[in-house]
This record gives C-alpha cells, sequence and structure tokens, in this order.
C-alpha cells in the first residue's frame, strides 16, 4: 500500500480487513434483538414481542438476502463485497452464525419465557398434558372448525408432492394402510391464515395467579391429535412440523411492463412460489422424511435448520395482544408542540416558526392536522406528497381523499416497490385514483424512499409553499413505535426545492443542483464526503474536528473510506448505528478515533442525523438516508438542513447526547465485529435514552435539557 501524509488515508480499497460483512453484520444486529428477548429487566410480553422480531427478522433475511446470495452462487457470480467474502463463502459464515443462534433463541424460549409466562397464568400446554375435558373441547373445536377447511394432501405414485407455500407450517404425516401394509406420505397446510396460531382452551383448571389464567395450545398440536379422522382407515405415525422460507425478492423488469401495477401485483403472486432457500424442521423429524423434503423440495441439507417447537416463532406475537398491562411497558401519552396544538391556525403557526416533532415522544397527529387542514382550508390550492409506507386504515390518506373532495389539486407519488407493502400501496394507488388524485407509480429503476409533502396556499402576500419533511414513513402505526424527527417549515428555499423534486419525480424536469436538500441519486454521496473532507480541512486549521452521524446502516465504502480518512487526521468520529455497519473501528492508524454504538430498546430506532462541528458554524441535517450504495443510487432520498438555532440547539444539546450517553440499551462495536453491551463508567450514573426522553417528552421545543 502506497502511502501518502499523515491526514490521507493509504489505498486500501481493494483491503478486505478493513470492512466487516454486511450479512454478518445485520447477524449480530439480530442477535441483539434477541437479547432484549433475553433481559429480565424488559416486561415479560415485551420479551415475547422481541423473540417474535428476532424471527421476523431471521425470516425476512432469508426471503432476501441469503436468497440473493443463493441466486449468485447458482449463476456463477464471483463478485464480492468490500470485505472481500465469496457469495458461497457468504452463505457458509451465515449457516456458521445462525446455527447458535437460533439454538439461543429456543433456549430463551423453552426455559425462560414459557416457565415465565406460566408463573403469571399464561399456559401454553402440549396437548398430551390436557386433561379429558380439555381433549373433549378441542375435539368438538376440531370437527367443527378445522376439518372443513384442512385438505389432507398425499404422496405417492398417483399423487404429486404438493405445492409448499412460503412461511406456510405444515404437518409430514407418516401413514400406512393396514390392508397391504404399503406406507405413505402426506402433508397438512396449517391453516395459521384464518385461525390463530394459539387456540385458547376456555374453562381449564390450572394453576393461575392473581390474573384471569390463559390457557393455549398450539394449532399445530390440535390438528396432530385428530389424525384418525382425516385419515379414516389408515394407521398413521409420527406427524413432523415443518416450514419453507422462500425466495421473495420481486424481481420486476420495469422496462418490459406496460403497467408497473400490475407487474408488482404479479410479482406478489409470484412471492409465494419462489425458489426454497430454507426448511425449518423439528429435531425428531425421521430421516425417510427429511429425505423425502428434500429430494421433492430440491433442498441440500445445508439448508435444513433444525429447532424445537414451536416453529414459526413470529407468530407468538400474538401473545402480545393479551390484556395483561401489567407485563408491557407502561404506556404514556405523546405530547405536542404548542405551536402545533391548534388545528385552525397551523399555517400561521409554521409560517411564523419551523417546528420539529421527535415520534414517538411526540405525537403524530400534528402530521395528520397539517394534512387535513390544507384539505378543508378554502386557500390551499395544491398538496403533493410521497408515500413509501402508510400502513392500513390510514388517517394520511384519507386526509388525501379528503382533500379531493374539497376540489384540492391531489398529487401522490406511491411506492408499489416498497418490499413487503406492495399489496398494501396497490390498494391505496387504486382508491386514490378513483377519488381523482394524480397517483404516480414511483420512477424508472428507484425506490422512492424520501419523506417529503408540499402545500401550496394562497395567501395575500401571494403564493406560500410549505413543506414537511421526516426521516420516517407516513405512517399513524408505526409512528408510535419508531423514532422519527418530522419537520414543518415555510422557508422558500426549501420550498423551492420540493417543487423541484417533485416536478422531477411527477413529469419530465431535470434539476441541476438544489439550494439546500442534498438529493440521491445525484449529488447526495458527493455532498457528504465533501462535508467530511471540510471537516477534516477545519480540523487542520484549528482543532475540534467532529463528526456524528445516527443512522440504520453504513455499507457504502466510499462513505467508510472517507470517515477512515477523518479518524487519520484526527477528527473525532461518533457513530450511532443501529444496524448494519461495515466499518471496523479501532484500528491502529485507520480508526482509533472512530466510535460505533448501536441501540436497540423499547422504540425502532429509525431517525438519520448528520452532524459536522465545521469548525463552529454547525451544520445539521436530517432525512431518509442511510449511507448505503442502495440508498445512494438506487433511491429517490432527501437530506434536509436544520436552520433554525432552537432546533438546531435541541438536536446538539438535548437529544443527540442523551442517545450517545446511553448506558443501558446501547452496545459497543468492537473491531472484530463482534457488539459488547455498553455500561456505565465505575461511579457514573446510568442512563437509558428511550426512557428519558418518555419522561422528559417535549423539552427539547426549547433547547434546554430539563431534569
Amino acid at each position: 500500500m502506497q502511502k501518502t501524509d499523515k491526514g490521507n488515508l493509504p489505498d486500501i480499497m481493494e483491503d478486505p480487513g478493513f470492512f466487516i460483512n454486511r450479512e454478518l453484520s445485520w447477524i449480530e444486529f439480530n442477535r441483539r434483538v434477541l437479547e432484549e428477548a433475553a433481559d429480565p429487566g424488559n416486561p415479560l410480553l415485551e420479551r415475547v414481542k422481541f423473540i417474535s422480531i428476532f424471527a421476523n427478522n431471521l425470516d425476512e433475511f432469508f426471503m432476501i438476502r441469503v436468497a440473493g446470495l443463493e441466486r449468485q452462487v447458482e449463476m456463477g457470480q464471483l463478485a464480492s463485497p468490500p470485505d472481500g467474502m465469496s457469495p458461497s463463502r457468504q452463505l457458509q459464515e451465515i449457516h456458521k452464525a445462525l446455527v447458535p443462534l437460533i439454538a439461543r433463541q429456543m433456549d430463551i424460549w423453552n426455559h425462560d419465557l414459557l416457565p415465565a409466562l406460566r408463573s403469571e397464568g399464561i399456559h401454553i400446554h402440549r396437548y398430551e398434558e390436557l386433561d379429558s375435558k380439555a381433549k373433549k373441547y378441542l375435539e368438538e373445536y376440531f370437527r367443527r372448525e378445522l376439518f372443513p377447511v384442512l385438505t389432507p394432501l398425499a404422496f405417492d405414485r398417483s399423487h404429486p408432492f404438493p405445492f409448499i407455500s412460503n412461511l406456510s407450517i405444515s404437518l409430514a404425516v407418516e401413514v400406512e394402510d393396514p390392508a397391504t401394509g404399503e406406507e405413505g406420505f402426506a402433508r397438512i397446510k396449517i391453516p395459521t391464515h384464518h385461525f390463530p396460531r394459539l387456540i385458547r382452551i376456555p374453562g381449564l383448571e390450572t394453576p393461575g395467579t392473581s390474573h384471569e389464567t390463559v390457557d393455549l395450545v398450539f394449532l399445530e398440536d390440535v390438528i396432530g391429535a385428530h389424525l384418525g379422522i382425516l385419515f379414516p382407515g389408515f394407521h398413521t405415525g409420527e406427524a413432523y412440523p415443518f416450514r419453507v422460507t422462500r425466495d421473495a425478492d420481486l424481481e420486476i423488469e420495469e422496462d418490459e411492463a406496460s403497467d408497473l401495477l400490475t407487474a408488482v401485483e404479479e410479482g406478489v403472486e409470484m412471492r409465494r412460489t419462489g425458489s426454497p432457500v430454507r426448511i425449518e424442521v423439528v429435531p425428531e423429524i425421521s430421516e425417510k422424511t427429511m429425505a423425502i423434503l428434500g429430494r421433492k423440495l430440491g433442498i441440500p441439507q445445508h439448508m435444513f435448520f433444525s429447532q424445537t417447537a414451536p416453529l414459526g416463532v413470529a407468530d407468538l406475537m400474538q401473545l402480545c395482544s393479551l390484556d395483561r398491562p401489567d407485563l408491557k411497558d407502561p404506556p404514556f401519552l405523546p405530547s405536542v408542540p404548542r405551536s402545533l396544538q391548534n388545528e385552525e391556525v397551523i399555517f400561521q403557526s409554521i409560517r411564523r416558526k419551523d417546528t420539529m416533532v421527535f415520534h414517538p415522544y411526540e405525537s403524530f397527529t400534528p402530521v395528520v392536522a397539517f394534512l387535513r387542514q390544507a384539505a378543508r382550508d378554502p386557500q390551499v390550492l395544491a398538496i403533493k406528497m410521497t408515500l413509501y409506507r402508510v400502513g392500513a386504515n390510514s388517517p394520511v390518506v384519507s386526509a388525501l381523499l379528503e382533500a379531493r373532495e374539497h376540489g384540492k389539486a391531489v398529487a401522490a407519488l406511491i411506492e408499489l416497490k416498497a418490499r413487503f407493502d406492495e399489496e398494501n400501496n396497490i390498494g391505496w394507488a387504486r382508491a386514490l385514483e378513483r377519488a381523482g388524485v394524480h397517483v404516480v407509480y414511483g420512477v424508472s429503476g428507484l425506490k422512492v424512499h424520501a419523506k417529503i409533502c408540499l402545500v401550496v396556499r394562497k395567501e395575500k402576500d401571494g403564493m406560500v409553499r410549505y413543506v414537511h419533511l421526516s426521516t420516517g414513513n407516513y405512517n399513524a402505526a408505526s409512528s408510535r413505535i419508531y423514532t422519527d424527527i418530522g419537520f414543518f417549515s415555510s422557508d422558500s428555499v426549501l420550498a423551492e426545492d420540493a417543487s423541484d423534486l417533485f416536478n422531477s419525480l411527477t413529469g419530465y424536469a431535470r434539476v441541476p443542483g438544489y439550494r439546500a436538500l442534498l438529493v440521491a441519486p445525484g449529488s447526495m454521496r458527493e455532498e457528504i464526503l465533501a462535508r467530511i473532507e471540510r471537516e477534516i480541512t477545519r480540523h487542520r486549521e484549528g482543532g475540534g474536528g467532529c463528526i456524528i452521524f445516527k443512522m440504520n446502516a453504513l455499507v457504502d465504502r466510499d462513505c467508510i473510506m472517507a470517515l477512515y480518512r477523518a479518524s487519520r487526521a484526527g477528527v473525532r468520529v461518533i457513530l450511532q448505528v443501529r444496524g448494519i455497519c461495515c466499518l471496523r473501528p479501532g484500528m491502529p492508524e485507520i480508526s482509533e478515533n472512530v466510535t460505533v454504538t448501536s441501540l436497540v430498546g423499547r422504540f425502532l430506532e429509525h431517525a438519520r442525523i448528520y452532524y459536522f462541528r465545521n469548525g463552529g458554524m454547525e451544520e445539521v441535517y436530517l432525512g431518509s438516508a442511510d449511507l448505503m450504495p442502495r440508498n445512494l443510487d438506487r433511491r429517490v432520498e432527501v437530506l434536509f438542513p436544520v436552520n433554525n438555532p432552537d432546533l438546531k440547539r435541541a438536536i446538539l444539546e438535548t437529544i443527540l447526547p442523551v442517545h450517545i450517553r446511553d448506558t443501558e440499551k446501547t452496545s459497543v462495536l468492537c473491531r472484530d465485529g463482534r457488539y459488547v453491551r455498553n455500561s456505565p463508567k465505575e461511579g457514573a450514573k446510568g442512563c437509558n435514552a428511550q426512557n428519558w426522553f418518555v419522561e422528559h417528552r417535549g423539552c427539547w421545543q426549547s433547547g434546554q435539557e430539563r431534569g
């Protein structure tokens, strides 16, 4: 490697040792989610929630990331990420990392959470343990509710192997014809789409607590106990649960699709039939049954994952709907900034002063009120908005529909390719179109991930444009569990940029540059890199260089290299990266001045904040973009500046410092890619950032920290 002066970095672009593998970094993130399930300091049903989230995350990881690597291996692609691992090597390392992690998951469930639930009067029974009264109830339930919808599918010379849909739980049943002694194989699909995964047994007398006891049994156990009814005249042997995960990454050839809406619909339908990438089985499964499944599904041995029941752990989220507030995080009432409390004067308030809303500690209702008032205000002429994930029963979409009823010009850019929200977005797109909204289905070759709304209002002094920009989705439900920052402004420069951006998205407009916004694809990466280089220059001139990034993921090689250069020049680099981080901190002469933490807690850390000290002329940007190639090159993203002194002070004196000093829910990234749980220094008081914000919600509106 060719050395240059002290501030510059050697040419290490091809040295894999300077980068952590993206997939293994993600597994480490999901390990931190699992740690929350194991943490006895969390309320019991919150721990169940975390083990469910861990499993759901793993499902998506296999459907998208592992599936993509399997495709690369199949196609003979040798391209490797910056860390140098080939696709086949990555698959080997993933398997090696996940086997003990899945064992840890089941250990937490079977030996920690299940006994704890039982002690709280929530009993999940094995069918064979039930008394005769409970079994009689479940037999009647089976005959009345389940039997009519079940379709046992045989596999033999006259019956083809049945199709196994994505993420479905099945029973593999070994049967024997007593007349001929011939053995057979059948599959029963567990109807989890029509019935709860856990069936409640009423009136069962079990030892409980002061609370009403809840007695439950898994749906597949009920079905497995009544095989004789499903296979009359045959002997049934063992019934083994198994679950198949398939490739669910939609590949839409937009150039060949005459109708993007129809193409996405067809892609969603194909998701259930993608190539298998994982099969989960129980340890008791026979070698004969495993051989049949492997042969007929085309799954090699390394794609089998053995775990004790239950399979489909994500379904345990059902337990969180139990009415047991004593086993959940205490609820709180989000605050509303004083300037946004009166919906009728919301435009006057925004024009008078930029306002920030920090979710979930502050309510999402001002966003809905902003849109609702825009829909009803006779002076409002137009509303333009991007929609990525809006959720069901969306008050945001309802406000847009109301705006059309009042004759407003409404344009909505709905990203149909928002992964796993495609069906939801298709439904909203059609509803908006029927109401007369100008609906744009994304941009060819890109995903529109930016969160931006523009309202045009006719006032005494002319047309005034109001903008709302955010780090998170226009989703009222997720705003209660995601930490995001929304920003209201009538700043003319931001508004002009917003107008230019919408024109480029909905029509034909090549914008040479934006005045205030950093926009991807285009200049965002270059603007971030230029600011990092500027920080290096400022530090050399006067010292005190500091960069603080809070984001979801750090993968982009150019950005990582620039941060290495900053560290090498003596700039202090503080990173809080919730999920994937490919930067390797603590390397001598390379990243000694870089610290990386990850905060995983009650809420999903989702806000992106980019801070540059800039020789005392501090800059803060918020927005939708993480530093990943997909965000910078293949998505429409926006970062917006916070110039209002009060709001900037709130971020720099309260929001960032509290997150950085968290010692209860953060983990520190080590040089080898492992994370160790953070802890307060000896004699220092611990800090739980999310709890602090709950207790002090709204205090940042003054920019002053209280308490």
